[in-house]
């Protein structure tokens, strides 16, 4: 099968871009000089999954640091563990060790518990290595913590999952043998056991590990209570913070510098209140320095409100580091087709970042070669050209309507996509910011051929596009397979959200706008 490229619905673009854009804090002293450097999340397998034993060397450790020195990378956010830890932790299951009941890996899988139990025989631990290493390099370096990992909740032989969520399922969201989402199986954050449980490997992390900020990852899944308890759990993940808060300042104090606190929360500020992950009032309270609002892995968001989040922070914006994230897939709607991020789409995520306001870029699930969106290439290119506003001066973008993945129940997802043609829609599109020698092209990706021509209009901010010739390519588009174009006049076109406007003339046939 031939591989299909994005997009959906899109604005394609070559938008230059310039505006004055807000440095993140210094963590420390001994810190690189702030800059608008990328954010790079390393997960809890992929290098151990993706390297040969001969890789389990402090040489091959240093090698991974060093693909990101001399590039844009400013930060590398470390996650130690998910369920199991890949280290030998004292208060966690460790990923090399399985109970009676679960299932040895088999196959590639079985690299990642080797390989860590091989760095663990030889006396390394990866992560002390790397934050050692990261400083050499003059990258910050972060252990990131996941709070409520459920990759494979399906099957409770994996052998990823924790003794303790074998052991508990009691303390499931919903206990039972029938499961409908991974996420069902999350444990549930108002049971106190758990919480210590939690806090433990918190303690342990800041103990063991020398890093320039903790961050406490709650969109590793982003539903930690049992339905219709969501939002009132927010004060007791507030606690919770507190609690992390004061052991995040005890740590500073016995390491001799300021550790950060940071938190990955729901793209929107109303859903993550409403899923009990408070940010903006954890960041009025003084309890973390670093703020990533960021979707699930289902889609990348390209209309994260930062500038909602600088508001609702108040006065706490001017010491609070928001650094929106994006993630490796893009979805039109919740059960259509994935597809991978392409540098078109991530400078456009990134002109959206910036026109919001953003502090600095995170992204989450680009860790190398084998796992990108991007070919190698284009991650070269991604790592050593960046993001910043010269880059996407230069180059084209683009503007995909996705929705947002991670709301409360019956919360409004901003799900346009699909629609009927024949009906027509509006939606809004943030453009980050525009100059005047853009050049602006709409598409309306088809489900079908429609091989009657087409009747309607296309207006951008209420003045008329102008109809082109169709995409000769329209499968590089998911599921696509007819591309209208049209040509945005450039003094219609705005920085920040534009309202576009689909309305067909005449009768127009049974297709779907995909």
């Amino acid at each position: 099968m031939p591989t299909r490229r994005p997009l959906f619905l899109a604005l394609c673009a070559f938008l230059p871009l310039t505006l004055p854009l807000t440095l993140p804090l210094t963590l420390q002293a001994t810190d690189p000089a702030p800059r608008l450097g990328l954010i790079i999340n390393e997960d809890n397998s992929h290098f151990f999954g993706t390297r040969d034993a001969d890789d389990m060397t402090i040489e091959g450790l240093q090698a991974w640091v060093d693909q990101y020195a001399d590039t844009e990378v400013s930060h590398l956010f470390l996650n130690p563990s998910a369920m199991k830890t890949s280290y030998a932790s004292e208060v966690r299951g460790v990923i090399w060790e399985l109970t009676e009941h679960q299932k040895k890996p088999i196959g590639k899988a079985l690299r990642w518990p080797e390989n860590a139990k091989l760095l663990h025989e030889r006396g390394l631990d990866p992560y002390t290595i790397w934050i050692n290493r990261s400083r050499e390099k003059g990258i910050s370096p972060w252990i990131s913590m996941r709070m409520n990992d459920v990759h494979e909740a399906s099957d409770t032989t994996n052998h990823m999952h924790s003794p303790y969520w074998i052991e508990h399922p009691e303390y499931w969201r919903i206990p039972g043998d029938e499961i409908t989402n991974w996420v069902d199986r999350g444990l549930d954050y108002n049971q106190p056991a758990l919480r210590e449980y939690a806090m433990a490997l918190v303690r342990e992390l800041l103990e063991r590990y020398y890093a320039d900020g903790l961050e406490l990852d709650w969109m590793r899944f982003g539903w930690h209570f049992k339905p219709g308890e969501e939002s009132q759990g927010g004060e007791t993940l507030t606690h919770f913070m507190r609690e992390v808060r004061e052991l995040v300042d005890e740590y500073s104090i016995r390491w001799g510098h300021p550790i950060q606190l940071g938190v990955r929360v729901p793209a929107n500020p109303d859903a993550a209140d409403g899923l009990g992950m408070p940010g903006a009032a954890w960041a009025r309270e003084g309890l973390i320095d670093w703020l990533v609002p960021t979707p699930f892995w289902t889609t990348t968001d390209f209309d994260i409100p930062v500038q909602l989040w600088r508001a609702r922070l108040g006065a706490a914006a001017d010491h609070v580091v928001l650094a929106p994230g994006i993630e490796y897939n893009m979805r039109a709607w919740p059960k259509g087709q994935n597809v991978p991020n392409t540098l078109e789409t991530i400078r456009g995520w990134a002109a959206m970042a910036w026109e919001q306001g953003a502090d600095q870029l995170y992204l989450f699930n680009y860790m190398g070669s084998q796992t990108l969106p991007v070919s190698v290439a284009d991650y070269r290119r991604l790592l050593e050209d960046g993001l910043g506003p010269t880059e996407l001066a230069r180059q084209p973008r683009r503007h995909p309507q996705t929705y947002r993945d991670t709301v409360p129940l019956g919360s409004d997802a901003g799900i346009v996509l699909p629609a009927a043609l024949s009906v027509g829609l509006t939606l809004s599109l943030n453009l980050g910011t525009v100059l005047e020698n853009d050049t602006n092209t709409f598409i309306l990706g088809l489900d079908d051929t429609a091989t009657v021509d087409v009747d309607l209009v296309v207006k951008i901010n209420g003045v008329p596009c102008q109809r082109l010739a169709d995409h000769p390519a329209p499968d590089m588009f998911p599921a696509c397979v007819r591309a209208l174009q049209f040509a945005c006049p450039p003094q219609a076109v705005v920085s920040g959200h534009n309202t576009f406007v689909v309305a067909p003339l005449t009768d127009a046939p049974a297709v779907q706008i995909i």
